[in-house]
């Protein structure tokens, strides 16, 4: 497992970069995942790492397991490589922005 220090700034940066609430994700999962037809049950709606997310939010930090760290390292990567900060998001990238989404972050909010 990594360090105390190397763990508080992962923690800090993922907060930072997954700006939906547990709430706001879970939401989003099961309206990403409806179908025409029937809406998955809660806890198996989006993708595997998007359910990994909304667990993570619901975690302390003490409780973390390796798996969670390497989860939290993945977003914050993922995130910082498609979000640029100097441009601000266009409504029209909707495809995009739902990818974010579904890793806990939205790129419209402020």
């Amino acid at each position: 497992m990594t360090d105390a220090l190397e763990l508080d700034a992962l923690w800090q940066e993922f907060h930072r970069v997954v700006n939906m609430t547990s709430q706001e994700l879970a939401a989003w999962l099961r309206v990403s995942e409806a179908g025409e037809t029937a809406e998955p049950l809660p806890d198996e709606a989006g993708t595997p790492v998007g359910q990994h997310v909304l667990a993570i939010l619901q975690k302390r930090r003490t409780d973390l397991t390796d798996d969670d760290v390497r989860v939290m390292y993945d977003v914050v990567d993922t995130v910082s490589e498609r979000v640029d900060p100097e441009n601000e998001p266009e409504p029209e990238q909707t495809r995009q922005r739902h990818r974010l989404m579904t890793i806990g972050h939205d790129p419209l909010k402020g």
